[in-house]
């Protein structure tokens, strides 16, 4: 039987890449997988727990499939990621449409969860059949995985499995058609225990894999295409590999437990011939992996990261010019209440220390620099978001994400701190520290007029896709936009525009800078240009993004 899974996925980087490596997982086995639920055998939601919003959105989601359940006993739903292991059986009380739970350390066992899953409510449904009464709309068999910390504990002593799905996705990556972009995790986990957020509880102490396998993951994306990979962690800069403590299972070395770093250093103070510093791997896939033409990595960790790291993405000239290092607070007071290990001077001096080393617009080579904020933080007081409002002027980032404080349960300030702050004040703050970044951002774009950017191309741009449907399909419904085998929406209408000759106009397509700019210009043939990074001289620019012109074809 070929069964059907919808995943839907919330949140962050880390979920897309666990999602991804989950759709190769099941279809290896032979699941095939539909963008339409209601077509669904099995439907899964990869959760988020770092923003109210995001679980909001999971919540209404499972509210609407009780009653679908009702008049569709034998439909399997399962709940992945960060809400799974932090609320564990309660959310099966609370949503009992729920069959299948599992942590995101334990994604390498899902297979199982969903077969044992199919038996039971097979099994059960038999039962019903056979003594006359009416399907039970609540899931009788619970499949919950471990906790986040089991496997982190046990790397000496056993195989870590979820290590061979990072590795065996690069095998698949070419299942969905063409592929030029992607993530690879370094680390999984998080050491750092900031009092607002629950990763180190929902996934984990900080495991760093080993660097031969993910140079070797970064080869297979590029010889199946991929040209620009980004590196993820948590803290990703934190990452270090000691070759001399590695364990090996079955021919197989294993990922090791992160070591307790203090930060504060120039340079990695690991770093010999026997450890794999993080500049050092960056290096590495540089060097060993040309056809990679950008590398990025995010998210970044202010207070640890080094000279020696800015000195390799100095002088290698594939590794992008971008960071994405959270700044939280401007609030000496309110980082120390956040337990974010720095002070508002360490975290400037950084930012000052990285644009010595990396901002050259004169050479076509600018740094950006993005950011994270968190307003109305318990005690914030007025002086407190001045500090802020202060720190997000000077660092000037590209763009910021700026988020209202939302008490999360699991963390130490749901169980410690009174959420004081009135919810009318953090929309305040929240929208007047917009409006500054929306100021700050136009700045950043303005600067990059009349200048020649390389861009990697992405795809035809959203405006361009809702455009090619609206003029091609008015009247029939839901639509949807192919080009060369990329879907990009709906189903009842697919226009396939490398085999549409009545539309020979330019289109306009998107991409960004290396240093994560949002580019749009227009081009015919788009099939020529996806995936290729071509200069682009901007002649325009807003908010958020920039427009041009192409200098040369591809």
């Amino acid at each position: 039987m070929k069964r059907k899974v919808y995943l839907e996925t919330f949140g962050c980087q880390m979920n897309e890449l666990d999602s991804e490596l989950v759709t190769g997982q099941l279809r290896a086995l032979g699941y095939h997988f539909t963008g339409d639920p209601d077509a669904a055998d099995v439907v899964l939601y990869n959760t988020c727990s770092v923003r109210e919003h995001a679980e909001q959105k999971v919540w209404s989601r499972l509210g609407e499939l009780r009653v679908r359940k009702r008049q569709q006993p034998g439909l399997v739903v399962g709940v992945l990621g960060c809400m799974a292991e932090r609320d564990g059986t309660a959310l099966i009380k609370r949503m009992p449409v729920v069959d299948v739970l599992c942590g995101p350390a334990e994604l390498d066992k899902l297979p199982a969860l969903l077969d044992n899953a199919f038996r039971t409510r097979a099994a059960l449904l038999a039962d019903e059949v056979d003594h006359g009464r009416a399907a039970t709309t609540s899931a009788s068999a619970v499949a919950l995985a471990g906790n986040a910390s089991r496997r982190s504990g046990t790397l000496a002593a056993a195989e870590d499995s979820l290590e061979m799905l990072d590795l065996s996705r690069s095998l698949r990556i070419g299942d969905e058609g063409p592929k030029t972009s992607a993530y690879v995790r370094i680390t999984r986990g998080c050491n750092k225990f900031c009092t607002y957020c629950v990763v180190p509880f929902t996934r984990g102490a900080e495991v760093h894999r080993p660097p031969d396998h993910i140079v070797e993951e970064c080869k297979r994306l590029a010889d199946a295409g991929v040209v620009e990979v980004t590196l993820l962690g948590q803290t990703v800069n934190h990452y270090r590999f000691e070759h001399g403590a590695a364990v090996t299972v079955n021919g197989v070395t294993q990922p090791q437990k992160g070591r307790s770093y203090t930060g504060g250093h120039r340079r990695d103070p690991f770093s010999g011939e026997s450890t794999t510093t993080f500049a050092d791997l960056l290096a590495r896939i540089h060097d060993e992996v040309p056809a990679i033409q950008r590398l990025r990595f995010v998210t970044s960790y202010p207070r640890d990261f080094g000279d020696d790291c800015l000195e390799v993405i100095r002088d290698h000239p594939r590794i992008c010019r971008y960071l994405h290092v959270p700044g939280q607070s401007g609030s000496d007071r309110i980082l120390k209440l956040m337990n974010r290990g720095y002070t508002v001077g360490e975290y400037l001096e950084f930012l000052d220390r990285a644009r010595a080393f990396l901002h050259q617009p004169e050479v076509g080579r600018p740094l950006t620099i993005a950011g994270d904020i968190i307003v109305g933080f318990p005690t914030e007081t007025d002086e407190d978001f001045a500090e802020t409002v202060s720190l997000v002027r000077r660092a000037r980032y590209k763009n910021c994400f700026i988020f209202k404080y939302s008490p999360r349960p699991g963390t130490t300030a749901f169980d410690r701190l009174v959420d004081d702050v009135p919810d009318d004040v953090k929309r305040r703050r929240n929208n007047e520290l917009l409006a500054i970044q929306s100021d700050i951002s136009d700045e950043v774009s303005r600067e990059q007029i009349g200048r020649t950017v390389d861009v990697f191309v992405e795809g035809v741009s959203r405006r361009e896709a809702k455009r090619q449907v609206r003029d091609k399909c008015s009247g029939q419904g839901t639509v949807g936009l192919t080009i060369g085998g990329r879907e990009l929406g709906g189903s009842a209408c697919a226009i396939d525009i490398e085999d549409d000759v009545a539309s020979p106009g330019p289109m306009q397509l998107s991409g960004r800078t290396d240093g994560d700019l949002i580019v749009f210009f227009e081009a015919k043939e788009p099939e020529r240009w996806i995936g290729r990074i071509v200069p682009v001289r901007i002649d325009r620019a807003e908010r958020l993004s920039l427009h041009g012109v192409p200098v040369s074809n591809p």
